[in-house]
């Protein structure tokens, strides 16, 4: 992996991560929590996950990961009474979840 690529991914994950903290603890305005906790929060998700889109080693994963993408960054932008609302948090179990069976497995001596 690219290493700007690692770096560009790795800030993306701590960004959405603080935006998850500060919008779990009610840091900020009822507004302002929603936007971090409900909205940033899957954006920046999903474009995490299209920068790990290249890199992952199983090839059938890439659209797959991308299409996870798109769905946390749509999703992030319905309306929360939407019926079609859940589809950002199909799309960030589902990028998870690709990431993990992504990666390489380790040998055991």
């Amino acid at each position: 992996m690219n290493t700007n690529t690692q770096t560009i991914q790795g800030i993306l994950s701590i960004a959405a991560l603080l935006c998850l903290i500060v919008g779990f603890f009610n840091l900020f305005s009822p507004e302002i929590n929603d936007l971090l906790y409900n909205k940033i929060f899957y954006v920046l998700i999903g474009a995490s996950f299209i920068f790990q889109a290249p890199t992952l080693l199983n090839k059938n994963f890439i659209y797959p990961m991308y299409a996870a993408a798109a769905l946390c960054i749509i999703g992030a932008f319905l309306p929360e009474n939407s019926q079609f609302s859940a589809i950002k948090t199909i799309g960030l179990f589902a990028g998870v979840i690709m990431s993990i069976f992504n990666r390489p497995r380790q040998l055991r001596k």
